[in-house]
């Protein structure tokens, strides 16, 4: 067994080096240059009367153009820049900053975001303004005195000092933790040493003592200085908004779109809370059905589907409430416009997790349907028309997907006989049983449902949970893999769908279609900026404009290793992402402009190049905001980056199978490093989907299949490579065969 761990470690080496290949890029530090020049220790108050000239309060507005969010903010550079937090900024939401001086700007843009370090910079239009110098916080020492400045709980400008009491790794995050009290308001302020150079933003406060609290490193703000994705306050608005070519918002709530998912929140204008979300497809005529699925919390809460809707307070709503359902007649703004129709209990009703909501309109009735039992069969024809939507009451969250409306819509909801043959199943197998395999493919071959109900059983057989748990995991991966094979296996491979795929594979709940939908927006938008007959040349330019000037996006630079830049969906949500990702996500949008542009393998740094009917080809730097390319400069990006001699053939186009296998490696180098056993089984079989004849991966399958105990397929693995010539040591596959027979005994 000590002969096995030697092995286990060797492979995991092996990985390792090859996806360092596919390495990080970081931004140098940098130092703007400071208005206020300051020099020495000095006191507190001294330093206080000073550097408070440079600290504002940043505040957003709601949908209500009220006041909802208060923080802190520092000015980095004398022309406008500002620094804060990304969560004092709210998410697509007006921004203003006030001054010492009392005068007040809207934000023009925000100048560069970094999601995972909780950080932003905003550009007001003004100047001369007295920057802070920023310090090293490398430098910083434990028990040095530092000072913070905000705007506790409103009070602006607000001085606290006290002392750095030591560096934590918090969520990915370098942090600086301080002995000084931190409330609300403070977050986004500067802490300072006594020199009055920055050191750190404010933004957490400890759960344990209202003494202590945290603060984000200054060198983690540092890149976005250096390398900004700055996003025009017209296209901020935009980010994790929903569209408004799809969707009308009514006045109140904060709807947003990610992962291919609806969420609201916060109190609605509407009578009882209520919150409303219009779909702007017209509405077939009667008969006609609309679904959608719903999850909420707290238990207690409301939110559903309205149809007939007007615009403004008058709809039929029927949703789930106070754990009953409810359909209602909403006549008014007020109780005494407002009717139930029917409300009932329901067994079929969950009290946790997805409820799948469908009404069926006709001329003079309505049928109202959850989780696939007709609820409520009513006659009432005082409303013949309007639009389809979402809904939520009181302080409800609520998720929503998979949102449809048809003359008839086709099933989606799993047989009545699905859960007890899932039940049947599951119960008397082993993740070793020979027959596993196919009872897992008979349940992949389901179109809906199989996952939530294992995912149920797990819940109500706690001590069963991992079991089923993994079970579940195994179907979605079969599921998705069948899909990935079919796609990179076509005549022609569809890139953006199979790095959708690879994304799915941790995210069993992401809607491919709708992204798919997304890049073809984006392409829309783009060439309804350039007249019909215009040149390849102005598409190219049109959409590097489009994506890098009005969109924002970047490549991320202080968490680049996050797996997150990997997934295609998520770059495209958060316009950040590694360079392959957002090359690829590039080459797609390019594809529907009319535009042939192609992968670049460079290593460590993945490029694209647009390649014209007519001409040389040029090569784009994606993840640098599409700086454009010679050859000589992508080689010296290289010698940046790399340490081995430079070859023209790493400017060759990369085939889409190869970019996906690359991302897939990246994946792998992730899960390596993050020990993630069962995300690495599953990017391992994905990646022997590519290349089936990799005896490497099949090793190393086979070794994560013996650490998961599933020895048979471990042993598969074994059969595989002893009947199959390959490069791997004969002592490597006979130490596996030995410990998969130990175990087995």
């Amino acid at each position: 067994m000590v002969e096995f761990a030697r092995l286990v470690r060797r492979v995991a080496i092996c990985l390792a080096v090859i996806s360092s290949g596919f390495g990080t890029l970081r931004g140098d530090d940098s130092v703007p240059e400071s208005t206020l020049k300051l020099s020495g220790d000095k006191s507190v108050q001294d330093l206080a009367a000073i550097v408070k000239k440079s600290v504002v309060v940043v505040t957003f507005n709601g949908r209500d153009g009220q006041k909802q969010g208060l923080g802190a903010g520092f000015i980095i550079r004398e022309d406008g820049l500002i620094a804060t937090n990304l969560h004092v900024i709210g998410e697509a939401r007006p921004i203003r900053v006030e001054l010492h001086d009392g005068r007040k700007f809207d934000v023009a843009s925000v100048y560069a975001t970094e999601r995972s370090q909780d950080l932003a910079i905003l550009k007001i239009e003004a100047r001369d303004l007295p920057a802070l110098p920023l310090g090293n916080s490398d430098e910083l020492s434990e028990g040095q005195p530092v000072m913070a400045i905000g705007n506790p709980l409103g009070l602006e400008r607000s001085v606290v000092s006290g002392v750095l009491s030591g560096r934590r790794e918090i969520e990915g995050r370098t942090m600086l933790q301080i002995a000084l009290p931190i409330e609300r308001g403070n977050s986004g302020g500067p802490l300072l040493d006594l020199q009055g150079r920055v050191q750190g933003l404010l933004t957490l406060k400890s759960l344990m003592t209202k003494n202590l609290g945290f603060a984000i490193a200054i060198n983690s703000l540092k890149p976005l200085l250096e390398k900004p994705n700055p996003v025009p306050m017209s296209r901020w608005l935009t980010i994790g908004a929903l569209d408004p070519d799809i969707w009308s918002v009514l006045p109140g709530g904060r709807w947003r779109q990610r992962a291919g998912l609806i969420s609201v929140d916060g109190t609605g204008g509407g009578f009882g809370g209520r919150a409303l979300c219009l779909a702007n497809e017209q509405t077939p005529d009667a008969p006609f059905e609309a679904a959608v699925q719903v999850r909420f919390t707290p238990g207690d809460g409301a939110a559903g589907i309205v149809f007939h809707a007007d615009g403004g307070d008058k709809h039929y709503g029927f949703y789930p409430t106070n754990g009953k359902l409810r359909l209602s007649r909403f006549d008014g703004p007020d109780v005494y416009s407002w009717a139930v129709l029917r409300e009932t209990a329901s067994a079929a009703l969950k009290k946790e997790g997805w409820n799948a909501l469908k009404v069926r309109v006709e001329s003079e009735r309505i049928l109202c349907y959850l989780n696939g039992k007709l609820i409520f069969d009513v006659s009432d024809k005082t409303y013949k028309s309007g639009k389809v939507g979402l809904c939520k009451f009181r302080q409800t969250e609520a998720e929503f997907k998979e949102f449809r409306v048809a003359p008839k819509l086709a099933e989606t909801g799993h047989s009545d006989e699905l859960p007890s043959r899932v039940a049947k199943t599951v119960e008397g197998l082993t993740l070793d049983d020979a027959s596993a395999s196919e009872a897992f493919q008979t349940l992949a071959t389901e179109d809906t449902g199989v996952v939530d109900l294992l995912e149920e059983q797990a819940k109500q057989f706690e001590k069963r949970a991992a079991r089923v748990r993994r079970i579940a995991s195994d179907i979605h991966a079969i599921k998705t893999l069948t899909e990935f094979n079919v796609t990179v296996n076509a005549n022609t491979v569809d890139l953006l769908r199979g790095a959708l795929l690879i994304s799915r594979l941790d995210n069993p709940e992401l809607n491919i279609d709708e992204y798919v939908r997304d890049v073809q927006r984006h392409a829309r938008r783009i060439k309804a900026s350039v007249p019909a007959d215009a040149s390849e040349s102005d598409r190219f330019v049109a959409l590097n404009r489009y994506l890098f000037e009005e969109q924002g996006f970047h490549g991320s630079r202080t968490d680049y290793d996050n797996r997150s830049n990997c997934y295609v969906n998520e770059v495209l949500d958060d316009r950040e992402g590694k360079p392959i990702a957002l090359s690829v996500l590039y080459i797609e949008i390019a594809r529907h402009v009319g535009l042939n542009v192609v992968g670049v393998g460079m290593p460590h740094h993945f490029l694209a190049r647009h390649e014209p009917k007519t001409g040389a080809g040029q090569l784009v730097d994606v993840f640098d905001r599409g700086r454009l390319l010679t050859a000589e400069d992508a080689q010296a990006k290289y010698e940046e980056l790399g340490d081995s001699k430079w070859q023209e053939s790493f400017l060759d186009s990369t085939p889409p199978k190869a970019t996906l296998e690359r991302i897939l490696r990246n994946l792998l180098n992730a899960a390596i490093e993050g020990r993630e056993i069962e995300r690495l089984l599953r990017y391992t079989d994905a990646v022997l989907v590519l290349n089936p004849n990799s005896g490497q991966d099949h090793l190393f399958r086979g070794i994560l299949c013996y650490q998961t105990e599933r020895l048979e397929q471990a042993r598969a693995e074994i059969e595989w490579l002893m009947s199959h010539e390959s490069n791997i040591n004969q002592q490597s596959i006979n130490d596996l065969d030995r410990a998969i027979r130990d175990a087995q005994k």
